[in-house]
């Protein structure tokens, strides 16, 4: 038959039998990767679904797909090759330093194999995070909602370091085990050379010991303020209240002056209320009497606030108003505030009296001929040349 002998023709050592072997066994990976990606995650799911729930399954699907689909196609190209005659087999030739490009293409081939299945690993540590993460935030404490992203961030790259370590030993035949000993000869030059990681790393053991923040706590360190997000094992990243994200070094959270605002009892309001200066003394009296009251009397301050007197400003009299809200919510806190400056503008203008504003009184005085008296001076008034009328 005319097509057998086609298919025994010989080509570079290989018939064409061979070849559509190797073309067939590439065309079914690549078209049916996903496929099987889908099959091979819902059975990897089975063996951890006792610590997870089925409705995690189409996240854990979604981080295993793409790295799945990377490694089956490596299998398949794999037994593709295998499909063809080698003169010299690839490990073969491995071992016996033969054949360049052979030994090239083989060696390519086990990075890509490694470095699939480290994706492989470093998505089931994102998987395993995001279900400690889910517990964690059932928890009352928060010291867990920290470790979980801690540890996920270390495991991984401890599992990065071991894979570059395999991938020394297999695929360049370094002697691991003499380099790893090695290191102690060069472990002074090297720590040297990573004293700030260090230093970021025992400052990170050193935040989840002592605890002078946990995550959600708004901290004030020297002039950033805001919400902490993240606890790494080198930074910790911080939202400030302009919605904007700063990473800091571990080693500067712990050197310099934190300020945990989450940890204050109550929040201060402290502010001057201008009035005019034809304000009365009963007026002012009176004013600060119900201000004092009603801030004594509210149910969300303590009984610290004070109301008082505090000076003549160059267009005012100024009456100061001093309280504190119980919460440690800003958003309660600006609400309460709200309330009790409306409350201020309604007694301020029950009693008669007005807000003040800055401005000035300016006498003009015409000129005097010679021939002419001197007009008499107007009385000074009683208060300074910047009154408001």
């Amino acid at each position: 038959m005319l097509w057998r002998d086609i298919l025994r023709y010989e080509f570079l050592d290989n018939t064409v039998a061979n070849y559509l072997w190797f073309a067939g066994i590439l065309l079914f990976g690549f078209l049916f990767k996903t496929i099987l990606s889908r099959l091979l995650s819902g059975l990897i799911f089975r063996l951890v679904k006792r610590f997870s729930q089925a409705e995690n399954l189409p996240i854990f699907r979604r981080l295993l797909l793409q790295p799945l689909e990377v490694l089956l196609f490596l299998v398949f190209l794999y037994f593709a090759f295998k499909a063809l005659d080698y003169p010299l087999d690839p490990t073969e030739a491995a071992r016996k330093k033969d054949n360049f490009l052979r030994l090239f293409t083989f060696r390519t081939y086990q990075i890509f194999v490694i470095s699939s299945l480290t994706w492989v690993v470093l998505r089931l540590i994102d998987f395993a995070g995001h279900i400690f993460s889910l517990r964690a935030e059932r928890t009352a404490s928060k010291l867990d909602d920290q470790l979980v992203p801690f540890f996920k961030d270390f495991t991984k790259v401890l599992v990065v370091l071991l894979s570059f370590l395999v991938m020394l030993g297999t695929v360049f035949g370094v002697n691991v085990a003499g380099l790893v000993a090695g290191l102690g000869v060069g472990g002074l030059a090297i720590a040297f050379a990573a004293k700030e990681s260090i230093e970021n790393l025992l400052a990170s053991f050193t935040i989840f010991l002592d605890q002078p923040f946990v995550v959600g706590d708004l901290v004030q360190v020297a002039d950033i303020t805001g919400s902490v997000e993240k606890i790494g094992f080198r930074s910790t990243r911080i939202r400030t209240l302009e919605k904007s994200f700063v990473t800091l070094p571990n080693k500067f959270m712990i050197d310099k002056a934190l300020n945990n605002l989450s940890l204050r009892t109550f929040r201060r309001a402290d502010f001057m209320i201008n009035l005019t200066y034809d304000t009365t003394s009963a007026q002012m009296r009176a004013i600060i009497r119900e201000l004092q009251a009603y801030i004594d009397q509210h149910p969300r301050t303590n009984q610290d606030g004070r109301i008082r007197f505090s000076a003549l400003g160059a267009s005012s009299k100024d009456i100061m108003v001093l309280y504190f809200v119980a919460t440690m919510d800003w958003n309660e806190y600006i609400d309460v505030k709200e309330e009790i400056n409306y409350k201020i503008v309604d007694i301020v203008e029950r009693n008669g009296a007005a807000f003040a504003f800055p401005s000035q009184t300016v006498y003009l005085q015409p000129p005097t001929l010679p021939d002419q008296k001197k007009p008499e001076q107007p009385t000074r008034p009683p208060f300074p040349d910047t009154d408001i009328r």
